[in-house]
Order: C-alpha cells, then structure tokens, then sequence
C-alpha cells in the first residue's frame, strides 16, 4: 500500500494503529484502493456483500428502497466512519438489505471479507471501533423509526431545515430523498412555508428566515 495512503488511512482509522505485523502485511497485499465518482452505485439490495470499505474522501448515502419506488434514506458514511450495514452482512454472510450510492467523488481502501473477520477477531482496537458505531447507528435508526411513525412530514422537514443550517443549497428531491417522502409533497410543504414568511426559495437553495417558528413546528406533538 502506497505509504500516503496508509498515513490517511491510519490518521482516518486509529483503531488500526498497533494491528500485529502479520495483519498489516495482508493488508499491504491484499487490500486496494478505490476511486469512485459521484453517483456510483456501491452496493445493491439483495447483492452479495464481499469486502468491507474504509471511506478516505466523499460521502455514501445508504437507503432502503420499497416497492412503491421510493427510498428511505438510513445514513451517511463519512470518511473515518464505517457502514454497519456491510459489517453486519460481512459478519452474518447475509446479502445487503439496502443500497449505497457515492454522494460526492469518493476514496477508499477496501479489505476483502477473509482479512475484515480477521482484523475483527485478532485486533481488539478495530472490533470495539466496528461495534462502538452498532451502538451509535442503532440510536440513528432508532430514532429514525420514531420520526417516521410518528411525526408528520411538516415536523420532519422542518427539524431537517433547522438542522441543515441557515442557507441550505439543495433539491427539493435532495429533501425527499432524505425523508423518504416525493418531491411534489416537499415542494408543497416549502411553498407553504414560504407563504408564512418562514422561508424564502431560490434555486436549489433555501434560505431560513424564522427559526423560532420552524423549530415549533418541529416540536409540535403529532
């Protein structure tokens, strides 16, 4: 492995840091490195999981799709993080449930699923790393499902407006795509928030003018 690489790869990954000389010479070997321009379709539901990604540039959005056509979006992977869907699979030689597509251009090394059952048996650092996220991915989807059954459209977009920032540049369909909803409703529901003085649309920018209001909206009770 180039020595760049390993450097962004130990910075991004410190539970690597300390694996026994014996792993890293199968990783030097058999791990690669990978480049993959936005768009790209990483995994498929139902598709074979064989290797597990480490995310050195970039963004993955992963999302689970129903038959309506329409998607849920679960999470994001960022560099330094990993995706506790494909360690699941990895570990429980399971097809994917879901789909992961690059957001942005992206970078990553990935290690094929004999060295990942590996690293995870014989370097106690990476384990508790790959758990320790289970934990913080379960609350996300936890609190996922509770937005989703029991919070209406306008309270999940307003939270998500209010958590994106002041000045938002994204799509409509972006939004939809996040909350699992069509972009006509998004649209409505921005359109009516622009006529309450909340909002004000541009092009694929959204600029918030009353957080006060939005973030009751987000609190009211369903």
């Amino acid at each position: 492995m180039d020595s760049i690489i390993k450097d962004r790869l130990l910075t991004l990954f410190p539970a690597l840091r300390g694996a026994p000389a014996d792993l890293w010479r199968r990783i030097d070997r058999e791990a690669t490195y990978i480049e993959a321009p936005a768009g790209t379709v990483l995994f498929e539901s139902r598709g074979p999981c064989q290797a597990f990604p480490m995310l050195l540039s970039g963004s993955v959005r992963v999302a689970k799709g129903g038959a309506n056509g329409r998607e849920l979006q679960l999470y994001r992977v960022l560099p330094g993080e990993s995706c506790i869907i494909t360690s699941s699979c990895l570990l429980g030689n399971v097809a994917y449930p879901a789909r992961g597509v690059a957001e942005h251009d992206l970078t990553a090394v990935v290690v094929p699923r004999a060295l990942f059952t590996q690293l995870i048996e014989q370097h106690p650092p990476f384990r508790s790393a790959i758990f320790n996220l289970f934990g913080e991915r379960l609350a996300e989807l936890m609190q996922l499902v509770e937005e989703v059954a029991f919070h209406k459209l306008d309270q999940r977009l307003a939270a998500l407006l209010l958590a994106k920032g002041g000045t938002i540049h994204i799509t409509h369909q972006g939004l939809a795509d996040e909350l699992g909803s069509v972009r006509e409703m998004i649209s409505r529901l921005l359109k009516n928030f622009q006529d309450r003085g909340l909002v004000a649309l541009g092009r694929e920018q959204i600029r918030i003018l009353d957080m006060a209001v939005l973030r009751s909206i987000a609190q009211t009770s369903s």
